[in-house]
C-alpha cells in the first residue's frame, strides 16, 4: 500500500462495549423480537419486573435503546416497547472474496450506513488492503466524534483457505498463494486501531441470514450460500453454530458425481465459477455477472443449463445433510439476482419431492433473504455480537 495515501483510522472503542450477562439477554431478545416493552421483556428472560426497568433505564441511558410509540390496550396506562437505538453502535464488516471484495458500516439494527466494492480476477492482497484503507476513511469522513467512538470492531469474511484456488496458474497463482501468509488482523491495525475478527465467509453470511433475514422463523437449518464457491452454515437451536476451528457447515466439501461418474465435490457442481468458466469459452466477459444483475437475464442462454444442474446437485445434497440432522429448513441464497433464487429454489423444491426420502423427513426449502451482501452483512454483525449480544454457548433457545 502507498502510506502517503492511507492515514490511519484512529476511533476509540465505545466505553460501553462489553455488557454482563443480563444486559447482553435483554438486547438479544430486543434484537430478535424488534421491539418489547419492559413487561414482556421480564417474562421471556425470566427476571423480575424491577430488574428489567432499571436495566434498561441504563442501557437508554447509554444510548442503546430507545422507546417506541406506546401501544394502548383497553384498561391501565400504554406500554412502551424499548427497541435498539440505531445510533447505539456502528461496526465495519469486510468481505474478501475470489471475484470481489465488499466493506460496508453499519448501525446497531443493521441499517446500512455506507458500502464500498471493488471487483477483480483474483484478490492481490495490497490491492484489497488498500481498498479497505481507503473505504474505511471514506465511510468515516463526515461522522461525529461521537459516532465514531461508538465504532465497535472491524468484523472480516474470507473463504477457508482462500488461497487454495485450483484454476489459476502462473503468476497469479504465486500471488494467490501469497495470502496463506497474511495475517488479516496484523495487516488491518496497520490503518486502524479497532479489533478485528474473522470468520468463514460463508458463516457470515448464515449469520446475516440468522441475524437480519428469514433465520428468526426456524430454530433449526443449514444454509447454503452460492458465490464463486459454494458455502454454508448450520444453525442449531437458533444460533449459529462455526464448529471447533470456524469451519462447520463447510457444506461445499460435501460430495457428488460428476455426469461422468467421477468423484467430486459440491463446490465443483452448484458453484458460480461452473458459470464463469462456460462463459470463457465462448469468450464472453466474466465480470458481468458480478457487475451487473441484469447480465444474468441476457446471458440466459448458459445460465439455464447452470441453473438445472445446480437444482439438482442442491437437492441432493439437502437430504444428505438432513440424515445427519433432522433440519427444519434449508435456506438458500447467493450473489444473484432475487428472480434467479426464486427459480433455483422453485426448482430445487421440484428435484427434492421426486428424490428417494425413506428414513428422511424432507426439510422445507425455503429462499434466503439477504442475497450478494450477506458475507460482509454477516461480518459487521460480528464485532456487534461479540459485544452486545449473548454468545452462542448461551443462545436464546426456546426464547
Amino acid at each position: 500500500m502507498d502510506d502517503a495515501h492511507v492515514r490511519t483510522l484512529s476511533i476509540g472503542l465505545s466505553q460501553r462495549g462489553v455488557r454482563d450477562h443480563n444486559e447482553r439477554l435483554l438486547l438479544s431478545l430486543i434484537q430478535r423480537h424488534d421491539a418489547l416493552p419492559g413487561s414482556d421483556l421480564a417474562k421471556l428472560a425470566g427476571l423480575s419486573p424491577p430488574t428489567v426497568s432499571g436495566i434498561l433505564r441504563q442501557l437508554e441511558t447509554d444510548g442503546l435503546l430507545e422507546r417506541g410509540d406506546p401501544v394502548r390496550g383497553k384498561v391501565g396506562k400504554p406500554s412502551v416497547p424499548m427497541r435498539l437505538a440505531a445510533t447505539g453502535a456502528h461496526s465495519f464488516g469486510v468481505k474478501i472474496g475470489r471475484r470481489s471484495a465488499d466493506l460496508i458500516l453499519i448501525d446497531f439494527r443493521g441499517g446500512n450506513c455506507g458500502e464500498r466494492k471493488i471487483t477483480y480476477d483474483y484478490p492481490v492482497p495490497h490491492d484489497v488492503l488498500a481498498f479497505l484503507a481507503n473505504g474505511f476513511e471514506a465511510l468515516t469522513s463526515d461522522m461525529s466524534d461521537d459516532e465514531k467512538s461508538r465504532i465497535c470492531g472491524i468484523g472480516v469474511a474470507a473463504p477457508f483457505e482462500l488461497w487454495n484456488w485450483h484454476d489459476l496458474v502462473g503468476a497469479p497463482a504465486e500471488t494467490f498463494q501469497s495470502w496463506k501468509d497474511i495475517d488479516i488482523p496484523a495487516e488491518i491495525s496497520a490503518f486502524s486501531n479497532l479489533p478485528v475478527y474473522v470468520s468463514n465467509d460463508a458463516t457470515a453470511a448464515c449469520q446475516a441470514e440468522h441475524t437480519y433475514g428469514r433465520g428468526k422463523e426456524f430454530r433449526d437449518y443449514a444454509y447454503f450460500f452460492i458465490g464463486a464457491y459454494i458455502g454454508g452454515g448450520v444453525v442449531l437451536n437458533n444460533s449459529v453454530y462455526a464448529g471447533r476451528q470456524g469451519n462447520a457447515g463447510a457444506l461445499g466439501s460435501l460430495r457428488s458425481i460428476s455426469p461422468i461418474g467421477e468423484s467430486m465435490q459440491l463446490v465443483d457442481m452448484a458453484s458460480i465459477h461452473q458459470l464463469e468458466a462456460r462463459l470463457r469459452e465462448v469468450d464472453l466477459d466474466t465480470r458481468q455477472l458480478w457487475d451487473d444483475p441484469s447480465s444474468w437475464t441476457r446471458l440466459s442462454r448458459y445460465v439455464e443449463p447452470w441453473l438445472l444442474q445446480t437444482a439438482q446437485e442442491l437437492a441432493k445434497a439437502s437430504l444428505s445433510i438432513c440424515s445427519v440432522i433432522d433440519f427444519e429448513a434449508i435456506l438458500i441464497d447467493g450473489s444473484f439476482p432475487e428472480s434467479l433464487r426464486e427459480e433455483l429454489v422453485r426448482r430445487v423444491r421440484r428435484y427434492v419431492a421426486t428424490q428417494d426420502t425413506r428414513g428422511l423427513v424432507p426439510p422445507k426449502i425455503e429462499e434466503g433473504s439477504i442475497g450478494g451482501s450477506a458475507r460482509a452483512l454477516g461480518a459487521a454483525c460480528g464485532p456487534i455480537r461479540e459485544q452486545f449480544f449473548l454468545k452462542p454457548s448461551t443462545g436464546l433457545g426456546t426464547i
